[in-house]
């Protein structure tokens, strides 16, 4: 019975993903051919690239972005998994499938509403498929290949290639197509954040404070919060030391409760020592993460 519960699971996750990928590869591709494409826009990355050379040749886009991301899918068969590197290729070609038989309507030629839009479905796909666990860019890969090689961010990587991508669309379209597409690659950047990070944003809270017995008490007891608790003493002086025994609490919460938390807080002790930090992902324990699946 339990082997058979793991197979089910096991299925399911399965059948998530792969269902995650299938819909962030024809909302992609919406937002390519129904804003980007017909307009003359570009974003940033693998995407960029295939449609920068297909703006100025006669070869199709979806065959650049098919190709154009084969060296990093076997950059990634080696760097990462080889189960992501088969995800991943599934994603692209899908997605060149997508771009060649569907034929997406034009939704507007509205520069603004084009780099807004386009953009954000553009975006959305791409978060979607990276919640199934693929990528629908290649770009990623290298920038995680090279961070570790030349001891850099990924972050700085990534902006290093798209300014140079927009540089030649400058050149290649025109200042005013590459401001554009600038937005569109913004936008995209945000929505795929928002995709991937969850609907709510967390933030770790430190709290520092001589009352953290009353100040733990209406965390758990009216705020529900799982609280972690360490031993900590004054550092500012000697005097400090030996005397000062602290507890440290840690806990998380939603950015739409750290007005409430800290008004909480200031009301035990106005002194209270507040530290705030954002947090990338958070997963188990006693949060509760409304996540989008």
């Amino acid at each position: 019975m339990r082997k058979k519960g793991e197979m089910f699971r096991f299925k399911f996750r399965s059948f998530k993903e792969y269902f995650l990928i299938i819909l962030g590869i024809v909302v992609a591709g919406f937002g390519l051919k129904g804003f980007l494409i017909p307009n003359g826009f570009i974003d940033g990355g693998v995407t960029g690239i295939s449609l920068l050379i297909h703006f100025i040749t006669p070869i199709p886009v979806e065959i650049l972005i098919l190709i154009i991301n084969l060296p990093f899918i076997f950059l990634a068969a080696k760097q990462i998994s080889k189960n992501f590197a088969l995800k991943t290729f599934v994603a692209i070609v899908g997605l060149s499938l997508c771009l060649w038989l569907i034929d997406y309507p034009l939704i507007t030629t509205d520069k603004l509403l084009i780099s807004i839009f386009g953009g954000f479905f553009l975006g959305a796909g791409i978060g979607l498929s990276v919640r199934g666990g693929s990528v629908l860019d290649g770009t990623e890969v290298i920038s995680l290949y090279l961070s570790k090689k030349w001891s850099v961010s990924v972050g700085e990587i990534l902006f290093l290639i798209n300014i140079i991508i927009f540089s030649f669309a400058a050149v290649l379209l025109g200042i005013e197509s590459a401001l554009y597409s600038i937005l569109v690659y913004l936008t995209a950047f945000k929505t795929l954040d928002f995709i991937v990070i969850g609907i709510e944003e967390y933030i770790g809270i430190t709290i520092i404070s001589e009352k953290s017995k009353e100040i733990r008490k209406i965390l758990t007891r009216d705020l529900k919060k799982g609280v972690t608790v360490y031993k900590g003493e004054g550092g500012y002086s000697e005097e400090d030391s030996r005397s000062l025994g602290l507890d440290i609490l840690y806990t998380i919460i939603t950015r739409m409760e750290v007005s409430r938390v800290k008004g909480e807080i200031k009301s035990i002790d106005p002194s209270a020592l507040i530290i705030e930090q954002s947090l990338n992902d958070v997963s188990g324990g006693r949060v509760k993460k409304r996540a989008l699946t």
